[in-house]
This record gives C-alpha cells, structure tokens and sequence, in this order.
C-alpha cells in the first residue's frame, strides 16, 4: 500500500531523496508523514504534508535541512534530504493519516494509520 524507496548509503554533507507511493486505497489519507528509527531508539517523527493545501511540518533535527514535497497527480510524496550528518542514519518509513489532524497533531506516530516498509538511510562521517 505504502512503497518507500530512495535510501542508501551517503557521505557527512551529501543528500538523499526518498519517495513514498500511495495506493488508491491510502490515498484517501489526508496526512502523509516521514518517519525515522535508529537502531535502539524509538521511531521519531521527521516530517509531514498534508494532500489537501500542502501544509507541513518538521522536527527541530531537520527544519531547514529537509523539504517534503507531494505531487497529487502521482500519488508521491517526497523527502528532499540535504546537509546530511551521520545522526540522520535510521530506517526511514513513511506512513498516512486517514484523519482530519490538525497542525500540531503531525507529530504523533500513533495518529497515523498505515506504515510502508522501511529504506535505510546511511551516513558515514
């Protein structure tokens, strides 16, 4: 339902774009989210859109490094990574709210309803 793709391994600076395909099922979200998870630490929030006016949201970590973007036609949503630090290697999964959130709703994992598999994201110092 959720396809995310993009990850890979990238030097201290360099960038990375990941992808997420919605289905017909999930496109009737109304929150797209990217989220990150480190081996041994809980999943954190990076950043979210929502499909109807573009309204987005960013954790603190990544605000001015990072830009979500969607494209409706295609059903995409993308995370635009740039300035990468090793403290952005993680697993990367995007996920969909089906729900009306509002803004400060964005941020909480447990108000998002379905979860793509995850692409691991790589950088070395």
């Amino acid at each position: 339902q959720l396809q995310a793709s993009g990850g890979g391994l990238v030097q201290a600076g360099g960038s990375l774009r990941l992808s997420c395909a919605a289905s017909e099922r999930t496109f009737s979200s109304r929150v797209m989210g990217w989220f990150r998870q480190a081996p041994g630490e809980e999943r954190e929030f990076i950043s979210a859109i929502r499909w109807s006016g573009g309204t987005t949201a960013y954790a603190a970590s990544v605000k001015g490094r990072f830009t979500i973007s969607k494209d409706n036609a295609k059903k995409m949503v993308y995370l635009q990574m740039n300035s990468l630090k090793p403290e952005d290697t993680a697993v990367y999964y995007c996920a969909v709210s089906t729900r009306s959130l509002i803004f400060s709703e964005f941020f909480k994992r447990s108000n998002y309803d379905y979860w793509g598999q995850g692409t691991q994201v790589t950088v070395s110092s």
